[in-house]
C-alpha cells in the first residue's frame, strides 16, 4: 500500500506516523505546492501545481498512477473540497481518497456555516456576526460586549485573528483583516462573498479543549478523544493533556452522526466554569492537536491502514492514556537544497 499525503506543509510528524504504521509494507509519499522540509522526510515526494490550478487533480492522478499510489490523505483545509469534488474520479483509477463529502468540507471551512450548523444542532455558540453594522447595533443594545474576536470567515492557520477590546480596535482590526485576506491564499474562497468575509464573535471565558472525533471510513462514529489545551502558540496547541472524554461524548457523537465525516474531525471548544460546552471550530482532517493523542498511545494512522486492509476497529489503536501531558518543540534542521 502506497500512500500520498497531499499539502503536507510542515506536518513532518504525520509523515513519520504513517511511515511507521505501514511497517515497511508500502511507501509514504508527500506533496506540496512549494518545497518544504517535510517533503524530504517522506519515502518519495513531489512538488505539485497550486491547489487551485486547473491541472492540479490531473497532476495528482498522473503521479499516483506512476507511483502505484492507491490512497490519498490531505492535511490542508483548502485541499479538501477540491479532492472531495473529484473523489469519484480518483476512484475510477483505484485511488481511494480519504476525505469527507463536499458538503462536510464546506461546513468546516466556512466558519459562518459552522456556526449555523452547530446552532441548528442546539450546541451552545458564541454570538457571531458577519456584518460590522450588526455588531455595532448589538453593542449599543448591550446584547454583546467586549472583548470580541475577529477572524476570516474562511480562515485557517491562525491567519489574521485579533481580539478587540474596544470600538476603536474593532474598526481598525475589521479593516485590517479584510485587507489581509486578499493578500493571502484565503482570497480564493473569500472571493465567493467579499462583503461578508470577516467573522466577529463574542469571546467565551473558560478552559479550552480539543477533541478528536473519530469516524470510520464509512462515516460511522467510533470514539471521541479529549484534551485540555494548557498552552497555545500562534493559534496552535503547544501543551496539552489527555482528559476523560466522558463529558464530551454526547457532543462528539452528535457531531459525528450529523456530519458523517470520514476519519478525523478536529474540534475546538471551550468549557465555562458552569460546565457548559461551547463548540467553536471544526476541521475535517488531522489537526495540529492530533500529536497529543498520538503521544498518549492513539495510532489513528495505523487504524486507517487497518480499515483499508479490511480489518476491524482495534480498540488498542484508538484508546488514549488519560492524564498524558505532552508538548511540541521547535527542532531546527539543516535544509540542504542540494539533497533534493
Amino acid at each position: 500500500m502506497n500512500i500520498l499525503l497531499t499539502s503536507a506543509g510542515r506536518r513532518t510528524y504525520l509523515v513519520n506516523y504513517f511511515k511507521k504504521a505501514l511497517e515497511g509494507e508500502g511507501l509514504v509519499h508527500a506533496s506540496n505546492s512549494v518545497l518544504t522540509y517535510t517533503l524530504s522526510q517522506a519515502d518519495k515526494y513531489v512538488v505539485t501545481p497550486p491547489i487551485y490550478d486547473d491541472g492540479y487533480v490531473d497532476f495528482l492522478i498522473d503521479y499516483c498512477l506512476k507511483e502505484n499510489i492507491t490512497v490519498i490523505i490531505s492535511l490542508f483545509d483548502i485541499d479538501l473540497p477540491i479532492l472531495a469534488e473529484n473523489k469519484e474520479r480518483f476512484l475510477r483509477y483505484n485511488i481511494h481518497v480519504i476525505v469527507s463529502d463536499k458538503t462536510v468540507t464546506d461546513i468546516c471551512n466556512d466558519k459562518w456555516k459552522t456556526y449555523l450548523f452547530l446552532k441548528n444542532l442546539g450546541l451552545k455558540q458564541a454570538e457571531t456576526y458577519l456584518s460590522l453594522e450588526d455588531v455595532l447595533q448589538a453593542l449599543s443594545l448591550n446584547e454583546i460586549s467586549f472583548p470580541l474576536f475577529l477572524k476570516p470567515r474562511w480562515g485557517m492557520g491562525s491567519i489574521s485573528i485579533f481580539q478587540a477590546d474596544n470600538k476603536e480596535e474593532l474598526l481598525v482590526f475589521y479593516k485590517k483583516i479584510k485587507k489581509s485576506i486578499f493578500d493571502t491564499y484565503l482570497k480564493y474562497e473569500s472571493a465567493a462573498d467579499e462583503n461578508n468575509c470577516v467573522l466577529i464573535q463574542q469571546k467565551i471565558k473558560g478552559k479550552e479543549y480539543g477533541l478528536d472525533v473519530l469516524n470510520d471510513l464509512q462515516g460511522n462514529y467510533v470514539t471521541t478523544i479529549a484534551k485540555h489545551k494548557i498552552a497555545m502558540r500562534a493559534g496552535e496547541t503547544d501543551i496539552a493533556q489527555i482528559v476523560d472524554s466522558t463529558p464530551f461524548l454526547e457532543v462528539g457523537k452528535m457531531l459525528s452522526e450529523n456530519l458523517k465525516h470520514i476519519a478525523n474531525l478536529d474540534v475546538d471548544c471551550f468549557v465555562t466554569d458552569s460546565g457548559d460546552i461551547y463548540v467553536l471550530e471544526l476541521n475535517c482532517r488531522f489537526g495540529g492537536q492530533y500529536p497529543f493523542s498520538h503521544n498518549a498511545g492513539v495510532d489513528f494512522p495505523k487504524q486507517i491502514i487497518e480499515w483499508l486492509r479490511g480489518k476491524k476497529t482495534d480498540e488498542n489503536l484508538i484508546t488514549p492514556r488519560i492524564g498524558t501531558k505532552s508538548c511540541k518543540e521547535l527542532n531546527p534542521v539543516i535544509f540542504d537544497d542540494g539533497k533534493f
